[in-house]
């Protein structure tokens, strides 16, 4: 791929370039996974010289964290769109409606195990209060979203139904997108292969008894 020049030179090119950098993590984290995610591979997916990505971002973990605070505007909106206009919602369609548009999500849902364990952690005081921000508003109205759908739900208890949500999903996502090297031990080795379980039914039946379990007094 040729590279192009090093520097934007106007305002709406370096919007561009940002973008295009993140467009190029965003294929590659969908392709290969986040954790594939390099600055080398990223600028040579976006035709960029290898010190570009450092003009726009200070590094590759805030280029990804970047990715996830799109992300969760992404979420929100599909859960938002799944729930729009429902309501007294039974505990089993709520957490399907979750499950379901965090597989409909993959990017977010991966990120979610690397945000926790690395991304928030490797950028600046400033860049981390913006990303927890974001992400906390989003968390808010999906909260309210759960309320206004669930038979089940007040306030408190769907926070509580959030939090494990994301929990399970950060661990579930991961185990049940074996490395090609796990899947091949999983085949030798039956007996360890529930942990490669199918990711909609088990956040399905982890996230319904939650909700079952959550109404607060």
């Amino acid at each position: 791929m040729t590279t192009r020049p090093i520097r934007a030179r106007s305002a709406r090119d370096k919007l561009q370039r940002s973008r295009d950098l993140l467009d190029a993590a965003r294929r590659l984290a969908l392709a290969h996974g986040v954790k594939a995610v390099t600055l080398t591979k990223v600028t040579q997916e976006a035709g960029l010289h290898p010190s570009a990505l450092r003009r726009y971002f200070d590094s590759t973990e805030e280029l990804l964290l970047e990715l996830a605070e799109e992300a969760w505007q992404g979420w929100e909106d599909d859960v938002a769109g799944a729930l729009s206009g429902r309501h007294d919602l039974p505990a089993g369609e709520v957490a399907a409606v979750l499950a379901e548009s965090l597989q409909r999500n993959p990017l977010f849902s991966d990120l979610l195990t690397h945000v926790a364990l690395s991304l928030e952690d490797s950028v600046d005081l400033e860049r981390a209060r913006r990303y927890k921000s974001r992400s906390f508003q989003a968390y808010d109205r999906l909260a309210a979203a759960l309320v206004a759908a669930s038979a089940d739900l007040d306030l408190p208890a769907a926070r509580d139904v959030l939090t494990t949500t994301l929990a399970a999903a950060a661990y579930l996502w991961q185990v049940s997108h074996p490395s090609k090297t796990l899947a091949t031990l999983y085949e030798q080795e039956p007996r360890w292969g529930h942990a490669a379980m199918s990711f909609v039914p088990t956040m399905t039946r982890l996230v319904e008894a939650q909700i079952r379990g959550a109404r607060h007094p």
